[in-house]
């Protein structure tokens, strides 16, 4: 894969840990390892730091000036983003959408919010439902006006160029588990953008690894996560020199999870968010990684991964709990 070839900017504490969770395996009756990527660093932590590895790579070597990005109002790829931007002195705007169509206080201004506020991006906010794509042309073609040279991220920072991260992470895990003697059956990640799961899949495509991937998902219907996961992995293989070594049958996504909506939470997220904490101390986050959680526990329960060892991909995100405090507190009574 020889991912030198790309511009890199290191801003992830990397590698980071695969670790055993033996409260919450015995809970679920499976042997289950956490692949810790909360802990990557950048604004606390979570998956998008590796993706922005690569976009601020490639973001500085075509001389941009300002990160232009979109997300939902508790984005967590928009606090890395705004993060990684001041942490190189560029500076950063961003477009949140009102997706879930919360006013709550909590919602709105704290969780990542703040966190981008204190990063110093410039935000505005749109009606969900918006043409985010339509938006970032408009907003870099506003820096540009000003004499700015923008780069535009996509939501998730989900582009071949930012799944190059979870290539790289692919290749983690396999290192990770083949010094741990660990047979690694299965990894299980939210998939939502894209990005994270089609790295993986292009990832293990191209290292010739055998290890299945299965996206849990928390926004589209299965036909069109799938359509795009494959879609962006082969795009992502095709970079790596290999367009066809990602099949079809590679992408699985199960969106049987994803309740009443992206971003809202049930008592079925509730409860996995507070299993996940009160066995093995892990903090998920009420989008994604609680409703990957939440699928995790039913397909475990169900007897989906009787014989196996699946390694669950944290993906961060727990400062969002802190925009839904509303919606928790009532429940952790």
């Amino acid at each position: 894969m020889h991912l030198a070839r790309f511009p890199r900017v290191r801003l992830a504490h990397l590698p980071t840990p695969l670790e055993p969770a033996p409260r919450l395996s015995e809970a679920l009756g499976i042997e289950l390892w956490i692949k810790r990527d909360d802990c990557t660093g950048l604004a606390g932590g979570g998956n998008k730091t590796r993706k922005l590895e690569f976009l601020l790579g490639d973001a500085l070597e075509v001389g941009a000036d300002t990160l232009v990005t979109q997300g939902a109002v508790q984005s967590n790829h928009v606090r890395q983003t705004a993060a990684a931007a001041a942490a190189h002195g560029l500076k950063c705007e961003i477009i949140l959408e009102e997706r879930t169509g919360s006013t709550a206080t909590d919602y709105v201004e704290n969780g990542n919010v703040l966190l981008d506020r204190l990063y110093g991006a410039v935000i505005r906010r749109v009606p969900g439902g918006t043409d985010m794509a339509a938006e970032l042309e408009r907003t870099a073609e506003a820096v540009r006006a000003r004499g700015g040279a923008p780069y535009v991220i996509p939501g998730g920072g989900s582009n071949a160029v930012g799944a190059l991260g979870y290539v790289d992470c692919a290749r983690e895990i396999v290192v990770q588990a083949d010094e741990l003697d660990l047979a690694v059956s299965r990894i299980v990640t939210a998939t939502g953008s894209a990005g994270t799961h089609a790295g993986l899949v292009a990832g293990l495509a191209v290292m010739g690894a055998d290890i299945p991937v299965l996206g849990i998902g928390v926004r589209a219907p299965k036909d069109k996560q799938e359509a795009n996961v494959l879609k962006l992995a082969r795009e992502t293989a095709s970079l790596l020199g290999h367009p066809d070594r990602v099949k079809d049958e590679m992408v699985v996504a199960d969106c049987d999870y994803v309740g009443a909506g992206y971003g809202l939470i049930d008592q079925a997220v509730i409860e996995a968010l507070t299993l996940a904490a009160r066995t093995d101390g892990l903090l998920l986050d009420p989008v994604y990684t609680g409703k990957a959680m939440k699928g995790l526990i039913a397909l475990a329960r169900a007897g989906r991964f009787r014989d196996e060892t699946v390694a669950f991909l944290h993906t961060g995100g727990a400062q969002g709990l802190f925009g839904y405090q509303g919606e928790l507190e009532g429940a952790l009574a």
